[in-house]
């Protein structure tokens, strides 16, 4: 019983001490990583970096106050051993696992410059295919394409002619006078003609009085008078409260994000080319908002996943105080990335504002099993082990665990293939691959780099 009780105070200081300052490492890098979501213009990413870092922190917290005094009890009290004589200790023969990590590891210590050769050469051509990658914010496509209201909005779009809409907010001084109606007026008829292939249609607060006058634009006070007939709910469609700002709608074919984007361009030129200067403009509209989540999606990505990684190379550098082994960890990284996006030209798949995500949570995924199977590494070097043997028993030792993390967060990525909405499936699709391609660095690419670098890193030995 005392023996039992020695154990396991013995285990919890040896946990204390090696386990957990690793795991805080690999901790705060992961939070690092998942922080650089707050850097998207798109708040719904931004959302979900706060309650990814919150759920790793609470986590971490549980493990180490509730996980670990839990086995410390079971050990200490309710050992099996419990009352028996202990046994003289025997080596453990290695199991089928062990024998497996020691021959992968053997293989990727033999083969490293082929490795790290094709892992390079492959990573390299995903970044660069990566960089023209689209970003789809259509949210038609997110959607079952089966469902009744997808179909009503396709039935409604025939009917009407368009379901999509721009605005254009003019305002002035003087919104009634002669001239500013005048520039209106024209802007609004003009449009169709300037853009046939785009503009279904026009509407403005001129084209209604219009309508109310037999065609004709009447001038002055008689402007005046119409608008004050027209019905208040259909006027605050057109017209502020203050009469200071109105409203040009235009109604635009279903277009694709870039083509919708040039549209804006386009549209843009017109307005600055037709100006008025007793007027300012300003193109708005749900339209308008889907071309700048495209640019917060293209451009913004890129922003995360560098910001992503100089923030876990400066915790890392601070924590290690040696820029080797603050690097060490992001190498891997560095390579999920480039095979993401390959993988993503591969299947055509769209960036969309869950897959655009996928660069923190690969650095944030991917940094906590590097790390874990580098500080193993080092610290069997520093008991006086050569570098081979000293990554053969950090694989052995820290692989299994690494594997198993892995296969729990596949398993549980692995609900949102169920799902019939498109956003949420390749989300997922691409989750699972990322934590496969993580597996994969840890294990494989890994133990080449370690073994590389080793020159680069002075080991004090401790024994």
């Amino acid at each position: 019983m005392n023996n039992d009780k020695k154990k396991a105070k013995d285990s919890l200081n040896k946990t204390i001490k090696k386990m957990v300052p690793a795991v805080l490492t690999a901790m705060i890098a992961t939070a690092l990583g998942f922080i650089s979501l707050y850097a998207s213009p798109v708040p719904m990413i931004q959302d979900f970096g706060k309650m990814l870092t919150i759920g790793l922190v609470v986590s971490f917290i549980l493990g180490i106050f509730l996980l670990i005094p839990i086995l410390f009890t079971r050990d200490y009290f309710f050992s099996e051993d419990k009352g028996r004589q202990p046994k003289q200790r025997q080596k453990r023969s290695p199991s089928k696992s062990d024998n497996v990590l020691d021959w992968i590891t053997e293989k990727t210590i033999t083969f490293r410059w082929v490795i790290i050769i094709i892992v390079a050469a492959t990573a390299a051509f995903g970044i660069w295919v990566d960089l023209d990658a689209d970003a789809e914010t259509d949210m038609e496509t997110f959607m079952p394409q089966d469902t009744q209201e997808l179909n009503d909005i396709h039935k409604l779009r025939d009917v009407l002619g368009t379901t999509d809409q721009i605005s254009i907010v003019y305002g002035s001084d003087d919104i009634f006078s002669d001239q500013v109606n005048t520039w209106v007026d024209d802007l609004t008829e003009s449009l169709e003609t300037k853009f046939p292939d785009v503009v279904v249609k026009t509407n403005s607060l001129t084209s209604v009085v219009k309508q109310m006058n037999d065609g004709e634009l009447p001038d002055g006070e008689e402007f005046k008078d119409e608008v004050a007939n027209i019905p208040e709910d259909q006027l605050k469609l057109f017209l502020n409260e203050s009469e200071t700002k109105g409203v040009i709608t235009v109604g635009i074919e279903h277009l694709e994000a870039n083509d919708l984007e040039l549209f804006i361009d386009d549209l843009g030129v017109y307005l600055k080319n037709n100006d008025l200067d007793m007027v300012e403009t300003t193109i708005t509209g749900k339209s308008v908002l889907d071309v700048e989540m495209i640019q917060g999606l293209t451009t913004g990505r890129y922003q995360m996943t560098l910001l992503g990684m100089g923030l876990v190379f400066l915790s890392l550098l601070v924590i290690y105080r040696h820029p080797v082994k603050a690097f060490i960890p992001l190498l891997p990284i560095i390579l999920i990335v480039g095979w993401s996006g390959l993988v993503m030209y591969f299947l055509d798949m769209s960036y969309t504002p869950l897959t655009a995500t996928l660069g923190a949570l690969i650095i944030g995924i991917g940094t906590e099993f590097t790390v874990l199977i580098m500080e193993r590494y080092y610290e069997e070097r520093e008991k006086g082990y050569q570098s081979r043997e000293a990554i053969k028993m950090a694989n052995k030792n820290i692989g299994k665990a690494v594997f198993v993390s892995a296969i729990t967060t596949i398993g549980g990525f692995s609900a949102l293939l169920a799902s019939d909405f498109v956003i949420l499936n390749n989300f997922g699709q691409m989750t699972l691959i990322n934590i496969s391609f993580a597996l994969f660095t840890t294990l494989i690419v890994m133990p080449p780099i370690l073994i590389i670098l080793d020159r680069f890193v002075k080991i004090k030995q401790t024994t």
